[in-house]
């Protein structure tokens, strides 16, 4: 695919062992599901940490089962599940539960997002498994919280974003609000995860700390990102209601259409961006003018700033604005579609998107690493495998089961 990076295919062995990321010789046993629990360990995955993915048998993940689809495949889970072992585990029969906790015993962290209590029913929770072994980190993911009066609620990362008090905020003011069209607040709580197995590794290595256990809500994961409003509701009593656009503190500020029909986003944050802008567009004027030199005033008179920004950027195409407003540094960015996206050399040149072998599709495009590291850069080494892709490997040369004793774990429907 042209402007696509390809990973180096490797042995299956050498996933046990050549990835040289900072996490490099992290264990973690991942029995999480869907988008938040499979992204946090994506991340630590993606950075060396050999993440050994635990799914019941049959069903297997329900991301198997989520759009998109290409030739009935699900496309998103061979990215979430990138760089991952998969072994099969019955959870609720005592033998799968009885190697569960072998594999957690040899574990720096155990990822989970069951609904709270459902891990303790398994006869797996924390207090256990960190009997087994104290330096264990026990990550939690769930919609609400281990605590509190919704602890019990079913979570799922669209309505936590409403619970948040995003969704509120999205969408224009006579109409209902939008729902975010990407799953964010599974993702930023993924984020959180995996931020909090970081610290609680740098504790408990670093500082000679021990193991915990870390909580982390989808709806909590959003709201921190909303402290603005919190401090605004707080002092002055305002409720931030839809406007359809930005929330108003700064102007310009907003998507405008150029000359050629192409949307942008410019925003001039500061005084003296918006004084490049004006300078850019022949309008120095506006930087003495007492209705446009401070932005407290241009926010009060943002119909005329937009109307005068938008005409001058209707008046050229996005090559040249872009040219000039970058020229100056006044920031401005076209809406990109994924296929822009695509065809974008900076992204090119930042390998921002990787292709991986999925075993049915051939070549998938995936996201590339995200953070770049200069000294242990992570890899996308495989995608997300099939389910019980590893039992072997992981059962017998880690746990050291024999053929015969794999064997009868499939026939009791342990595997």
């Amino acid at each position: 695919m042209d402007g696509v990076r390809t990973e180096v295919p490797i042995s299956e062995s050498s996933l046990w062992r050549d990835h040289a990321g900072p996490l490099r010789g992290v264990r973690v046993i991942d029995v999480t599901s869907v988008i938040a629990g499979p992204f946090a360990t994506n991340l630590l995955a993606d950075f060396g940490a050999e993440v050994i993915k635990v799914e019941q048998p049959g069903a297997g993940d329900a991301a198997r089962t989520m759009g998109p689809f290409a030739n009935g495949e699900a496309l998103r889970f061979p990215s979430l599940n990138r760089n991952k072992k998969a072994v099969t585990l019955n959870l609720g029969h005592p033998r799968g539960a009885g190697l569960f906790r072998q594999l957690s015993a040899g574990a720096d962290l155990v990822v989970e997002n069951y609904r709270p209590g459902v891990m303790e029913r398994f006869g797996l929770g924390p207090d256990v498994l960190r009997a087994d072994n104290p330096r264990l980190i026990f990550v939690r993911i769930s919609g609400y919280g281990q605590t509190g009066p919704y602890r019990d609620k079913a979570g799922f990362g669209t309505p936590a974003t409403a619970y948040a008090g995003l969704t509120h905020l999205l969408g224009y003011p006579d109409r209902p609000p939008l729902n975010i069209p990407i799953p964010l607040s599974d993702m930023l709580a993924g984020m959180y995860g995996a931020i909090a197995a970081l610290m609680a590794l740098y504790w408990r290595d670093a500082r000679d700390g021990e193991g915990q256990v870390a909580d982390v809500s989808l709806y909590e994961s959003t709201f921190r990102l909303l402290d603005a409003l919190v401090a605004e509701y707080g002092v002055t009593g305002r409720v931030r209601q839809r406007t359809g656009d930005l929330s108003g503190g700064a102007s310009p500020a907003g998507s405008y259409r150029t000359g050629d029909g192409r949307w942008v986003v410019l925003v001039c944050s500061t005084d003296r961006t918006f004084n490049r802008l004006a300078e850019a567009m022949g309008r120095a004027d506006m930087i003495t003018d007492p209705r446009y030199s401070t932005n407290a005033r241009r926010v009060e008179h943002r119909a005329e700033v937009d109307a005068i920004v938008g005409a001058w950027l209707g008046e050229r195409t996005l090559a040249e604005s872009q040219r000039i407003l970058d020229t100056v540094g006044c920031p401005m960015s076209p809406v990109n579609s994924i296929a822009e996206i695509f065809a974008d050399p900076h992204y090119r040149a930042r390998g921002d998107i990787v292709e991986i072998d999925h075993p049915r599709l051939g070549k998938v495009p995936v996201p590339g690493i995200v953070p770049a590291l200069s000294a242990t850069p992570g890899r996308v080494l495989h995608g997300g495998p099939d389910a019980g892709a590893h039992n072997d490997a992981v059962l017998g040369d880690l746990l050291g089961l024999s053929a015969g004793e794999i064997a009868s774990l499939h026939e009791e429907g342990v595997l």
